[in-house]
């Protein structure tokens, strides 16, 4: 059994192996000064989002786990010519059976059906009547989440910065904005339809109906395929923050990494301290054996915490820290430090 990480961060991609999740070996830089915002791993092969600043994003592919690349000599994604739109980025990569969807910038969610080489825009979401409205968060404006339901190819679910959640039940055609819950405290009405600044969405293959959500400010679960959200964030030191993941095995696991506020993007009292809740967020506690206990005051971004499929759980930091729980949380080991601003990590067992 081969543990595997995907760090992408603000200066090229950095893959990492284990035995035991304790010791890790890390490679040099892929893409080196390139920006890899979105990983994907799969047994077989890994794909990264890279953002060259002379010829833009592209889709990379590699299918000996980052010894040689493959890049298309096109522009996978691409907005068509009458959309008057360029791509800024992709943020997601998200795969779905032989479907590969890539959530990007400005908000748009393109999906693939020959293995990465080629992306058609969803029309259903890009004409959306709610889209004129959409704007930029502090980050951008962009497509950060997708859900692909895990029995229905059907049933997909997207959220968006600054926009909210929608969801789609007729395979793209058409969407549904579900915020009905989610509070906006920067917008006249602090309950609306969509508009919410949504930081990330995580939802268990096993209970796929049920949904947490990291707000900018709040933290909310639904238990009705989001068509409803209550908050959570009873418990924790505070609702601000980015990531939110679910436990490989169990739906009422989740993990969040709060900041102190929306002005104040730092750690509680600067301890880097991983939360957990085993009740489906009813109940929280701090995770902090291993990790820098004072003196710590970088954030975890949306895509920063992620789970593997044995109980691993994994984050990594604007300062370039990278962390591995063997354990679901109870004990972390320091899988790699001094890289640059970590935007993403992803992880799988083979």
């Amino acid at each position: 059994m081969e543990f595997q990480l995907g760090i992408g961060t603000r200066k090229g991609l950095f893959l990492a192996t284990s035995e035991d999740r304790e010791n890790w070996e890390l490679s040099t830089p892929k893409f080196p000064m390139e920006a890899v915002r979105a990983v994907a791993l799969t047994p077989s092969r890994v794909y990264a989002a890279a953002v060259n600043e002379h010829f833009g994003p592209t889709i990379a592919t590699s299918d000996d786990f980052g010894e040689t690349w493959s890049e298309p000599d096109h522009a996978p994604v691409a907005f068509p010519a009458d959309t008057g739109t360029a791509l800024e980025g992709i943020w997601q990569i998200a795969i779905s059976g032989d479907v590969i969807y890539a959530g990007v910038e400005p908000s748009a969610l393109f999906r693939s059906e020959d293995g990465g080489e080629t992306f058609e825009l969803v029309r259903g979401l890009w004409e959306h009547e709610h889209r004129p409205h959409w704007t930029p968060g502090g980050g951008g404006q962009m497509i950060h989440t997708i859900l692909p339901h895990p029995a229905d190819p059907d049933r997909v679910t997207v959220a968006m910065s600054t926009g909210g959640v929608y969801r789609t039940e007729d395979g793209g055609k058409s969407w549904t904005a579900s915020n009905r819950g989610i509070s906006a405290d920067f917008l006249p009405d602090e309950e609306p339809e969509f508009g919410q600044c949504v930081h990330k969405v995580a939802m268990h293959p096993a209970r796929p109906e049920r949904f947490f959500l990291q707000n900018h400010g709040g933290v909310y679960r639904s238990d009705d395929d989001t068509r409803t959200w209550t908050p959570i964030a009873d418990g924790l030191p505070n609702d601000f923050g980015f990531a939110i993941v679910v436990h490989p095995s169990k739906p009422d696991t989740i993990y969040n990494f709060p900041l102190v506020a929306d002005v104040l993007r730092f750690p509680p009292d600067g301890r880097c301290r991983v939360y957990r809740s085993d009740d489906a967020g009813e109940t929280w506690v701090g995770l902090g054996n291993g990790l820098p206990d004072k003196g710590f005051y970088a954030g975890v971004l949306r895509d920063g915490m992620c789970v593997d499929q044995e109980a691993g759980i994994y984050f990594g930091t604007r300062s370039g820290e990278v962390w591995a729980s063997p354990d679901e949380g109870d004990t972390w080991h320091q899988v790699a430090a001094h890289l640059p601003d970590v935007l993403c990590v992803r992880a799988q067992v083979v």
